[in-house]
């Protein structure tokens, strides 16, 4: 299951740094597949639709930092930890119920972002 930030996060800033996969933006901040990534051209999001991978996408958020469920591997193939929620100084960064994937799937996103 990928990462979510809640309404807890103080904008500190100290996730953005640690995620492997550029999953992580601030607030108000449009996001594109391609960066932090591999990925050149035509990319699947996990909704189905596809999308250029140089495309920038609405923000999350616009009011606190975000992660795009798109690009998050929970650190999976990089760390045995979730980094962004090992250096969250207030635990806002928590697993987001509305996307439920296992390792397998996330180490397939992991490959597929960093081909």
């Amino acid at each position: 299951m990928a990462i979510k930030i809640t309404d807890e996060c103080i904008n500190c800033g100290a996730c953005e740094p640690e995620c492997p996969n550029n999953a992580i933006y601030e607030g108000g901040v449009e996001w594109a597949v391609s960066e932090g990534t591999a990925v050149k051209g035509a990319f699947t999001l996990m909704d189905g639709s596809v999308v250029d991978a140089d495309a920038k996408n609405s923000p999350i958020s616009n009011d606190t930092y975000y992660i795009t469920p798109n690009k998050c591997t929970e650190c999976q193939g990089f760390h045995e930890e979730p980094q962004c929620a090992a250096v969250c100084p207030v635990d806002c960064c928590v697993p987001d119920e509305l996307y439920r994937e296992t390792v397998d799937e996330l180490l397939g996103k992991k490959d597929r972002l960093h081909l």
